[in-house]
């Protein structure tokens, strides 16, 4: 299977790449594995200022991630109503937010140990 050839780096540089694509908003990415009994090892998380846009963003990363690196999601949660949707990539699980979703949940304080990166856009 591809999927053991891909690197997180790749990935996560995909994600980010295609996030950026469609103007997502606030991308940060945390480092998790430092961390003991977590789930994977990197969280990326960002928003969108709709359902519209936050629905845009998920299929994007979807799209850009099967065509540059062959690997589809092992599991994708939350696109009904499009607030609070999480793309899960085994080692790297993306949350995409609209802002009041992210700002109630505020899963970055959750995981404050995390070594966060936060990636600065342009638009």
């Amino acid at each position: 299977m591809a999927k053991e050839n891909i690197s997180a780096d790749q990935l996560i540089s995909v994600i980010i790449s295609s996030i950026e694509d469609v103007k997502g908003n606030k991308i940060n990415i945390l480092d998790l594995r430092d961390i003991e009994n977590t789930v994977c090892d990197y969280f990326i998380i960002c928003e969108g200022t709709s359902n519209t846009q936050v629905g845009a963003i998920v299929k994007s990363v979807q799209k850009k991630v099967s065509k540059e690196l062959k690997d589809n999601p092992w599991h994708v949660e939350g696109e009904d109503n499009a607030e609070w949707v999480l793309i899960d990539y085994i080692n790297v699980v993306v949350h995409v937010f609209q802002k009041h979703i992210r700002d109630y949940y505020d899963i970055e304080s959750l995981w404050g140990d995390a070594k966060t990166t936060v990636i600065e856009t342009s638009y």
